[in-house]
């Protein structure tokens, strides 16, 4: 059903509870990252990198929840993180931080591209642009019904999310036993096992940082910060935070029980293995309905959500369209977007770590810009978001000498002093214009 308003278009017909405003926080955050990223991280630091991953997500939403009834409560009248933006921001300096959110939108689509460009590739055998085009028409499909069909399908993606990663581990633990699936890992990649690792609590707080910053400026987390009861807004993020670390804490089981026996390449022969070892029809299609799902869900929030900025908080200033107009050219930027994603990802397919860290200085760099849109009381300086430009630059500079964990730390304190310096000297140029004359 086509929506009435741009409004409902946006925000749906209904405001959510715990139980489905938690569903929905977690429609957009089990992602193809979940899926991909968390085995890799496996594979790289061992057990631990698989429970830092699942403490790193889980840690940032419930941060993130802490601060949502504030939101709520000094921004009453927003519907998108835009809106907010535009309310305390002015001139180029909105522009910039538009910019910078248009940037991480493209960003974030193009890794769930890519992980969805890898699973139908491993798990169907089909060419990958086959099953890339039915999955971006979904998307697309999914988007431009608004937020009332995105809701309407976000329980069915959840449960074949949880469907999986729990019947999945219990059938291959009560076929196999436990005790074989550890003695074939401590005989082939005891390393996995091995608990003492020197890089893991950098790369534990270096996660969190970036995943902060991501919910932190995530348009369709926004969205649904005014979807769900302001009452329950707090407690919906901190439980969908306690839940999706359960999620990535699966998604490792399954891994381990897909190499216990034998040798592995990469990540992507990891899939292989796992979809020969599920020998059960159903764990088959209910894997590949959990991926379909996890990936399907994101991108269709993101299509959204991007969307709506590109026509509500960017061209509608300068074209002031009416709200039909505004619903038509949201469904073209809709649909430019996902024929675009579907043409990169079926041609491009570089490892999604380095891609998560490859922007992992503009996570970082944002944050301390975004916590002072958010909690500054007075206007916002006009050079304040230009502060993470710096930051972001420094931290980019400093690759030619550190690695790229050590280079967005650089990012995150260089762009919090310049931040915390132009506060300062906005609150003693304030004084001063107060401070009657003698």
């Amino acid at each position: 059903m086509k929506p009435r308003t741009y409004r409902e278009y946006i925000q749906g017909t209904i405001t959510f509870g715990v139980a489905y405003g938690v569903v929905s926080l977690l429609a957009r955050w089990v992602t193809g990252n979940t899926i991909l990223s968390s085995p890799e991280t496996l594979v790289k630091y061992g057990l631990l990198g698989g429970i830092g991953y699942a403490m790193m997500g889980a840690t940032a939403l419930f941060l993130f929840g802490w601060i949502t009834p504030y939101i709520r409560e000094r921004f009453p009248n927003s519907m998108t993180l835009g809106d907010v933006l535009k309310e305390r921001l002015r001139g180029r300096s909105y522009w910039f931080v538009m910019w910078v959110l248009l940037l991480t939108s493209l960003d974030s689509l193009f890794i769930q591209a890519l992980g969805a460009g890898v699973l139908f590739h491993f798990l169907l055998k089909t060419p990958i642009y086959v099953g890339l085009l039915v999955f971006f028409l979904y998307c697309f499909l999914l988007s431009i019904g608004g937020m009332k069909q995105i809701h309407r399908f976000e329980g069915i993606h959840i449960s074949f999310i949880f469907a999986a990663i729990i019947l999945i581990p219990v059938y291959f633990f009560i076929q196999k036993g436990i005790f074989p699936v550890y003695d074939g890992l401590l005989l082939y990649h005891p390393y996995l096992l091995f608990l003492k690792h020197n890089e893991i609590t950098l790369f534990i707080l270096t996660a969190f940082l970036i995943g902060f910053g991501q919910v932190l400026i995530d348009r369709a987390t926004w969205q649904r910060i005014y979807i769900i009861e302001k009452s329950k807004v707090r407690t919906s993020f901190m439980m969908a935070g306690i839940i999706w670390a359960t999620i990535p804490l699966a998604f490792t089981a399954i891994v381990l029980i897909a190499v216990y026996g034998q040798g592995f390449e990469n990540i992507y022969s990891i899939l292989s293995q796992l979809v020969e070892k599920i020998d059960s029809l159903f764990l088959l299609l209910l894997f590949i309905g959990c991926c379909f799902s996890a990936i399907a869900s994101t991108v269709g929030a993101e299509l959204h959500a991007t969307s709506i900025m590109v026509i509500r908080n960017m061209l509608n200033h300068k074209f002031d369209w009416s709200e039909e107009q505004q619903l038509k050219k949201t469904y073209l930027v809709s649909g430019v977007l996902s024929l675009s994603l579907f043409l990169i990802s079926s041609i491009l397919s570089p490892s999604l770590m380095e891609l998560i860290f490859f922007f992992a200085q503009v996570y970082a760099a944002i944050i301390p810009t975004m916590l002072a849109i958010i909690f500054y009381k007075r206007t916002i300086p006009v050079l304040l978001p230009y502060c993470s430009l710096i930051g972001l630059g420094t931290g980019l500079l400093s690759l030619l000498s550190y690695n790229s964990i050590q280079s967005t730390w650089i990012s995150f304190f260089v762009s919090s002093g310049l931040v915390m310096i132009s506060l300062v000297v906005n609150e003693i140029r304030i004084h001063k214009k107060m401070k009657p004359y003698p």
